[in-house]
């Protein structure tokens, strides 16, 4: 029959050889599953897409005290861009889309071919998102030219500008 010190020395064999065998069994699985795998090839496909411009508008400050005859006066305007990104404005170009006469004028033509323009200077910039004022030194002005005609037609007269930017 065994002695007790015998049957606890099997048990520790035992115990020994399963620390070593659950290691060294899980790695051989490990290892074999780890070889164990599919090879394929594919190919598939995607899409970007570029963003588009959007419209500016420009608003434009014009003179007043318009006489015949008289000293051009400066023109400013202000170019909005709503988009999310800059806009590239080449320039800005000023033209008279009609002429309205004051209710109390006196009789008598008033038209754009009383007024002369002077095109503002070029742009040449990238107008960042929201709002770029454009002053006086620009260049753009206005004038009213003085025809040798009677023209109390003008007197009050609103001058509604066109802007148009490119």
């Amino acid at each position: 029959m065994a002695t007790k010190r015998s049957v606890q020395q099997r048990r520790r064999n035992r115990r020994r050889a399963a620390l070593v065998m659950v290691p060294t069994v899980a790695g051989v699985f490990v290892a074999g599953t780890a070889f164990a795998y599919w090879t394929t090839s594919g190919s598939g496909t995607g899409t970007s897409t570029a963003g588009t411009n959007t419209a500016v508008t420009v608003t434009g400050v014009g003179a007043t005290g318009l006489t015949p005859g008289g000293t051009a006066q400066p023109i400013s305007f202000t170019i909005n861009n709503p988009g999310p990104t800059a806009q590239y404005i080449t320039n800005v170009a000023v033209s008279i889309a009609s002429v309205t006469k004051a209710g109390a004028a006196p009789a008598g033509p008033c038209t754009s071919a009383d007024f002369q323009l002077t095109q503002p200077n070029g742009i040449n910039q990238d107008i960042p998102s929201g709002s770029r004022s454009f002053d006086s030194t620009q260049g753009a002005k206005i004038q009213m030219l003085n025809s040798n005609d009677n023209q109390d037609g003008c007197k009050g007269a609103t001058i509604n500008l066109a802007f148009a930017a490119s």
